[in-house]
């Protein structure tokens, strides 16, 4: 089985529609794949629509976290969306998304960077805004040569001139409304460090003792000394430890399948899991 744990829609920053990035992980080869776009669900729906024969959906989302002022994500599978607590958090965090958006605009034009916020608010359309819609303003205006040129100190990564804060979970509280609400945690690109700032390991420790399930260890901004580091740490840690493509469509790099989960895995992500189901086309 080829199964990727982490993929965007246009419903958050990504730029294939939910129904495109089903039958792009079919075309992939793909057996299994998550839609987990930033604090949102919107297109779960509609990738369960257009799901091609033969390949399953895993509902999910990625929650955006803060811990001791470092910023970090939280892969969240097989919820209930109806929840209320967490439907809250996640509406709260959307909702901050866009004051958040506006002045981080403000600050690259007080920088001299010719990006509007009319154009970023148009290149985000129905999804919901993120620093990777300003990335690609920034391309468009000359100002960088790629989204991932804009996540720098100079600019809008954790901590750059532009940088401005949201809204967002402690991920002890993130663990806590995860499994209220039926789901599986799992802690996105934990030592990303080329994203900015990470948290320390002693603190995926404790996160682990909370209750988090696993770590994203195979992903496309971790070394191969890291991605060793953190199957290492899962075991030692007793968690699971996950591969995934971050796929964002054009907007990234990486390709859909890039990094792959193993099936027992995934298999046991399924069966700890009792607030949704995967779908299967």
């Amino acid at each position: 089985m080829r199964i990727d744990l982490h993929t965007h829609s246009t419903a958050s920053d990504g730029t294939d529609s939910p129904a495109e990035l089903v039958a792009g992980a079919a075309a992939a080869g793909l057996d299994v794949v998550a839609l987990t776009d930033h604090d949102t669900v919107a297109g779960h729906a509609a990738a369960v629509r257009a799901l091609p024969a033969g390949l399953t959906l895993v509902p999910g989302a990625e929650l955006s976290c803060r811990l001791d002022g470092v910023s970090l994500h939280m892969l969240a599978y097989l919820f209930d969306p109806e929840e209320p607590e967490l439907a809250r958090e996640r509406e709260l965090v959307r909702d901050d998304r866009v004051p958040r958006a506006r002045a981080m605009v403000c600050k690259l034009r007080e920088l001299g960077v010719p990006v509007t916020w009319e154009r970023v608010a148009e290149i985000a359309g129905d999804g919901a805004v993120g620093r990777p819609h300003i990335a690609t303003a920034m391309v468009e205006a000359g100002v960088v040569d790629s989204v991932s040129d804009a996540f720098t100190e100079e600019w809008i990564a954790n901590d750059g001139r532009a940088y401005a804060e949201k809204h967002e979970l402690d991920p002890f509280d993130a663990l806590r409304l995860i499994k209220g609400a039926g789901g599986v945690a799992v802690f996105a690109h934990p030592l990303a460090a080329k994203r900015g700032q990470c948290v320390p390991e002693s603190a995926i420790a404790d996160l682990a003792a909370a209750g988090l399930d696993g770590i994203e260890a195979d992903h496309m901004d971790h070394e191969p000394a890291t991605r060793a580091r953190l199957h290492g740490l899962a075991a030692d840690l007793g968690l699971l430890a996950t591969g995934s493509s971050d796929y964002h469509g054009s907007r990234k790099s990486c390709r859909l399948g890039e990094h792959t989960t193993a099936a027992a895995v995934y298999e046991e992500i399924v069966a700890r899991a009792s607030g949704a189901e995967p779908v299967t086309g």
